[in-house]
């Protein structure tokens, strides 16, 4: 058996007893892929991950830079309470349509809000409404942004907030200091940024399985 294929064989078995879906969740991913988004969503254990995180961190606003059809969406907005807030940022209007409706099927609607244009564009209207600070940032947009969503991230969260940036392996070419990519160039400048920033902690973790070799960081934001 190929390496692969074993990771896809772990994920299938570790998913189906800890990260069983369900119908929305598989509707999501069916009707996205109908509407011909790309197919790039978290896997269920990483969605999965991501609700764990949020129910640890007691959050009651979470803030998410890339919708894409919700599928992550739906994961993280399950572990707010009643009151909660989910506000998620797409770039495209035809995404955030297929995400919108995703959402309202799993009866969400009432906390998530997708708001629709460029994240960095979004951002600074965000913030001029001073919202009650983030306690978990998930970043899963354009990569050659990440290090400026990790500073917003920073600026709308508090003490002890999570931000979570995906895909920062990209299947290991994130060693290439040469690497002229805008997805590594700008992961690079992410992983740096939390490395030397004093008021982050943070860590990176490699992954393989259905998404094959890729990783996240994860980073605590200091007083």
């Amino acid at each position: 058996m190929s390496g692969s294929h074993l990771w896809e064989d772990v994920d299938d078995y570790f998913i189906s007893h800890l990260s069983p879906d369900d119908d929305a969740l598989r509707a999501a991913l069916r009707d996205s892929e109908a509407a011909g988004l790309p197919s790039i969503a978290v896997t269920a254990a990483q969605g999965k991950f991501l609700q764990l995180l949020a129910q640890v961190q007691g959050a009651r606003n979470i803030l998410e830079i890339g919708t894409l059809g919700g599928y992550s969406t739906i994961w993280m907005a399950r572990a707010l309470p009643e009151d909660g807030r989910l506000v998620s940022l797409e770039y495209s209007a035809k995404h955030a349509d297929v995400a919108t409706r995703n959402i309202a099927r799993a009866g969400l609607e009432r906390i998530v809000e997708v708001r629709v244009g460029p994240a960095l564009e979004s951002l600074p209207k965000l913030a001029d409404e001073n919202p009650a600070p983030f306690d978990l940032v998930f970043i899963d947009a354009d990569k050659a942004n990440n290090a400026h969503y990790v500073e917003w991230a920073l600026r709308l969260s508090r003490a002890g907030s999570l931000i979570v940036v995906d895909n920062v392996v990209r299947g290991g070419r994130v060693t290439d200091a040469s690497s002229t990519d805008p997805d590594v160039v700008g992961t690079r400048a992410a992983i740096e940024l939390i490395a030397g920033h004093p008021r982050l902690s943070g860590t990176a973790l490699q992954t393989v399985g259905g998404k094959g070799h890729d990783g996240f960081a994860l980073a605590r934001v200091l007083g």
